[in-house]
């Protein structure tokens, strides 16, 4: 009948200490109501659903030295942790510009951030890519120092309906902006075996690189739209069959892991979009400005290397990171995620 009453439904038990379905984390992924429950996963060396753990806070701080009534960029806002911790070196005093092109995650971030008292009068967040810094600093002016951490967060990771994880099912999408471009699955529609071939060597040095473009092209050329991950992981798992069974699982989990990365940098236009960023940043800082850049990729870090050693022998900047900076052993033992990292620096002339 249309006048009874439905029955309240309660929610469904939270299963375990670590569900293990995105979904049902609900705990996690509500982390002001549940902190003892995340404080356990972040115990056990995990990230909590939905989260992002920053990574070399206590480095990036240390060398960008912010102090009170100072200008600056988080280029990648991203979960909004390092941004935090540079809101509270300005002691409500300065500001603070941000930007990010994902237009799922960045509303969330700013929300977290304003309800922390964090508002437009010392913090300004754009939804632009940080290779636009040029129309940032035409609103803020030279800056002081300026960070960006070129990482993936793991909410994007985590998150099924992104794709960025061959672990779980979901679309091929890999965009950090899924309004913009087109997704990876369209990506490989009209992709030549050529240029897959280039891009899993380009961008992720994958040593099966010929096996698993030949499979790829193969089932594209049969007619199968590739657009799940779990269609591209299969793909890649059949490619590697050739492979002596004790170290089959290990080198597909691998070459999955290198695959998807290659194909998101590439959806992405990242080594593009970072060598334009690095171009412009000399001209968006301020004399004796600090610029820290994360890197998790070792094509990323070449760029930011290389950029770096030439605009310091052209006298631009007056030092440079000798050598890549790490995090610290604790660190990766409690955070896996932190292992890829490499931080560089740089001060402006």
């Amino acid at each position: 009948m249309d006048n009874q009453e439905q029955k309240h439904q309660r929610r469904p038990r939270y299963k375990g200490t670590h569900p293990k379905a995105f979904k049902d984390k609900y705990k996690e992924l509500q982390p002001e109501l549940y902190a003892d429950a995340v404080a356990k996963v972040i115990q056990k060396g995990n990230t909590p659903a939905g989260m992002h753990r920053s990574i070399c806070v206590n480095e990036i701080l240390e060398f960008l030295q912010i102090a009170p009534g100072q200008t600056g960029l988080d280029a990648t806002l991203g979960y909004g942790g390092h941004t935090l911790e540079m809101l509270k070196c300005l002691n409500s005093k300065g500001h603070l510009y941000a930007t990010d092109v994902d237009s799922i995650e960045l509303p969330r971030t700013r929300e977290r951030l304003e309800h922390l008292g964090y508002g437009s009068e010392i913090l300004t967040i754009r939804q632009t890519n940080f290779s636009n810094i040029d129309q940032i600093t035409s609103e803020s002016g030279p800056l002081n120092f300026i960070l960006a951490d070129l990482g993936v967060s793991s909410m994007q990771i985590d998150n099924p309906e992104r794709g960025f994880s061959y672990k779980t099912e979901g679309p091929l999408d890999l965009r950090l902006n899924p309004s913009k471009g087109i997704s990876a699955s369209e990506r490989l529609k009209t992709i030549s075996q050529d240029e897959l071939h280039g891009m899993l060597l380009e961008n992720a040095d994958e040593p099966h690189a010929a096996e698993i473009t030949r499979a790829i092209i193969y089932a594209i050329k049969k007619g199968t739209d590739i657009t799940t991950t779990s269609q591209l992981r299969q793909i890649i798992k059949d490619a590697l069959k050739f492979i002596p069974e004790k170290d089959r699982n290990d080198e597909i989990k691998k070459s999955c892991q290198r695959c998807f990365q290659a194909l998101r940098i590439d959806v992405n236009k990242e080594f593009e979009v970072l060598y334009e960023f690095l171009e412009k940043l000399p001209a968006a800082m301020a004399e004796g400005g600090r610029v820290a850049i994360l890197t998790f990729h070792s094509g990323e870090d070449r760029l930011v290397k290389k950029s770096f050693q030439h605009f310091y022998r052209e006298g631009i900047y007056r030092e440079i990171a000798p050598e890549a900076i790490r995090p610290s052993a604790a660190e990766c033992n409690s955070n896996s995620r932190a292992r890829s990292a490499k931080l560089r620096w740089a001060i402006k002339a």
